[in-house]
This record gives C-alpha cells, structure tokens and sequence, in this order.
C-alpha cells in the first residue's frame, strides 16, 4: 500500500480514538445539563483536576495511572457531591438556571484552576507510564499504545455510566428526574439526592476522561479551555441527554479530526469542526441523536 494511505489510516484511528476520549469527557456534561439544567461550564477544569491527581499518584507513589482510576473517580464524585450541595444547588432555585449556573460555575473555574496553578504551577505536565512510549503494529499501520489505552478507558468508563442509567434503581430515577422532573417528584423520588449524584457522576466521569486526555497529550490548568470547547461540540451535535448519541458523535467528531489533521494545515481542523456544529445547530439544532 502506498505510504500516503498508511498515514491516512493511522491519522483516521487515532482521531477516532481520540474521539472515544471526548465522548466521555462530554457525556458527565450532558447528564448535567439534561438533568438539571445546570450549564456546568467548570466541568472540564475537574477534568484536568483528575490528570493531576493521577500524574501525582504515579510520579509521588508510583501508582500506574490506569490503577489510579477508581481513587480519582471516587475522589471527584465526593467533590462533585459537595460542590453541588455548596454551589449549584442554591441556583437550581433561580428564575433562569441555565445562565445563574453558567455564571457560577464560571467563577468555580476559576478557583478550581488557580488552585491547581498553585499547587503544580502551570508549566505542562506529561503522563507517562511505561506502555505510552510503545505502538501496536498492524501490518505496516503503527498505532500508539497511549491512545489505545486511553481509548478502551474511555469506553469502558462509558459503558458502565450506561448500565448504571438502565439497570439500576438510581440511574432509572435519574432518568425520571430528566425526562418528567414533576412526574418523578410525584411519584417520591427525592430530586435533591438525584441531583447531588448526577453531579457526582458527572464529576468522576470528566475526572477519568482527564487520566486518559493525559495519557496522550500534556496538560497544563489552563487547558481546559480547549478542552471546554469539545464538551460544547459534542453535547450539542450529539444531542442533549444521549449517552449513546454522544458516543457516536465522538467517534464521527474524531474521525473528521484525523481526517482534517492529515489533508489540511492543523488550523482548519477547528474551522471545520465549528462550522459542523453551526450546520447542526441550522438543520436539527436539538441535536443528531437527540432523545
């Protein structure tokens, strides 16, 4: 096979694992703003939160990143569950949700992010256990084992978030509480303790998509900033309150940045990326896979 298929081929996987990876950085999003109607704009900065507390692990305890996982999942759920009771529950009262918690959760951003600033500084930081510096070998394709893994992580973090909302108690009352909040309310479901853990899933959720981010690229706090804007993208063209349809949307999103990333200068990816999202917004602004 020509050289130029092989690149296009390895540039088309690993933007479509890359794109599993965003699927689950954004699906903690969506359960929030579906559930609640809270716009959680702070939700990525917990992301990199999580990076950092598994790139301290592994470089202060020698714990692998992917062993990491549940102590940072656990630990972002408890501060998922706080920030909710301290900070956001007392907007969810407020005339207009959406825009009281975007501003709230803006200002936690900031907090969150010059904590982090000052505990790490904000120089880059790179994750990197033993397995990220090798490749898989398929043929002459060369795939990096960083993605790979961050990949199957994001998968599986993702699956389990399924099963959760559709096999159990808890998750069905929080689909209830999505679907018909006054309906779910009349029937006893307790909206307070449903919200507290959604917010805590959708905390540990964007905490576990930040171990695997930094298990292919180098974080630093402000980059949550880029990272907030794929959030966006993927909650909206996917749709709102769809976990699969977010997964699809990541996949697609990312085989378009592998695509975009091989043919063109690496400016236009973005370009292309947000003139999709207002295409959407044009034709089916609920989103692709809306429910």
């Amino acid at each position: 096979m020509d050289p130029f298929w092989f690149f296009l081929l390895e540039s088309v996987v690993s933007g479509v694992l890359l794109g599993g990876i965003y699927a689950l950085l954004s699906v903690g999003f969506g359960l929030t703003w579906g559930t609640m109607q809270v716009l959680n704009v702070s939700h990525a900065v917990f992301a990199v939160l999580g990076a950092y507390l598994a790139y301290w692990s592994f470089t202060k305890g020698g714990i692998d990143p992917l062993l990491s996982v549940p102590m940072v999942a656990f630990l972002l759920f408890v501060v998922g569950g706080a920030a909710y009771r301290l900070v956001i529950r007392p907007v969810t009262r407020a005339r207009d949700v959406p825009m009281a918690s975007m501003v709230v959760t803006f200002g936690l951003t900031i907090v969150v992010e010059n904590i982090m600033s000052g505990m790490w500084n904000p120089d880059p930081r790179v994750l990197k256990p033993r397995y990220t510096g090798t490749s898989v070998f398929i043929g002459e394709m060369v795939i990096a084992k960083g993605p790979l893994v961050g990949f199957a992580l994001a998968a599986g973090a993702i699956a389990l978030l399924y099963l959760f909302l559709h096999h159990t108690y808890t998750g069905k009352a929080v689909q209830a509480t999505w679907q018909n909040p006054t309906g779910a309310a009349l029937v006893g479901i307790d909206r307070d303790r449903v919200s507290t853990i959604t917010f805590g899933l959708s905390i540990a959720s964007a905490g576990v998509a930040g171990v695997a981010m930094a298990l292919i690229y180098s974080f630093y706090p402000a980059v949550q900033n880029d990272w907030t804007l794929y959030v966006f993208l993927l909650t909206i063209v996917g749709g709102l309150g769809s976990i699969v349809g977010t997964m699809l949307t990541g996949l697609v999103i990312g085989l378009i940045i592998g695509l975009s990333a091989a043919l063109l200068p690496f400016v236009w990816v973005n370009i292309l990326l947000f003139l999709l999202l207002l295409l959407i917004l044009l034709v089916k602004p609920e989103g692709i896979f809306s429910v």
